[in-house]
């Protein structure tokens, strides 16, 4: 998958849901294609605005703390992607019908208790709703929904669902399959599709010449 004009703040959003779409922040894991969208803490401020879980004040508030504590933003982008892969690791194994890897559940368990520590339920309009009891300036915010979008997702009937990108040369991005038959096999056809179908029409090409 291309990477020359991709950042991320224009990411392909391809998961079907936050989590997943979090584990595509690189654009595969294969060591000599290897890119990773998440080089800085501002980009992850980048992307928790592209996927609309931090407001435009947040992101500000957030790029001032950073310069601030630049210590910290480093520390909390390292955490970002550890969750990252841990999630990776997870959702893999459930596509690929094993079990995950006792450390990562425990890892993602130590996420949710520091994170759930935070939820609260508040009244609204039209009776409650869950809200995030957080300082502003928290470096480690554009994390809550990621982890609450996991615990979810893994607790959820859609489990099942969860996939890989069949174009395992180029790609292993994860999707959740909503079609009817639930027979999608690429992250997206016009990418990873249209790219494999032209290099079974190259091999076929050359066995014939």
């Amino acid at each position: 998958m291309a990477t020359k004009t991709r950042k991320a703040n224009n990411l392909e959003l391809l998961g079907g849901i936050l989590c997943l779409d979090f584990t595509n922040t690189v654009n595969t894991r294969i060591p000599f294609l290897h890119h990773d969208y998440l080089a800085h803490y501002t980009d992850l401020i980048a992307w928790g605005r592209h996927v609309e879980i931090l407001s435009r004040n947040q992101a500000q508030q957030l790029e001032q703390a950073a310069i601030q504590n630049p210590a910290k933003a480093a520390e909390i982008l390292n955490r970002a992607v550890v969750l990252r892969e841990t999630l990776f690791r997870i959702f893999t194994a459930y596509a690929f019908q094993k079990t995950p890897a006792p450390d990562d559940i425990r890892a993602l368990n130590a996420e949710i208790k520091r994170v759930f520590a935070k939820l609260r339920i508040n009244p609204d309009k039209n009776g409650f709703q869950w809200e995030w009891d957080q300082n502003s300036q928290d470096l480690d915010l554009p994390l809550f929904p990621i982890v609450k979008s996991a615990a979810e997702l893994l607790t959820s009937a859609d489990l099942p669902k969860v996939k890989q990108c069949a174009n395992r040369d180029h790609c292993d991005w994860m999707f959740l399959d909503t079609s009817k038959n639930q027979s999608r096999r690429w992250c997206c056809m016009s990418l990873c599709g249209s790219r494999n179908k032209s290099r079974q029409y190259y091999r076929r090409k050359q066995a014939f010449s």
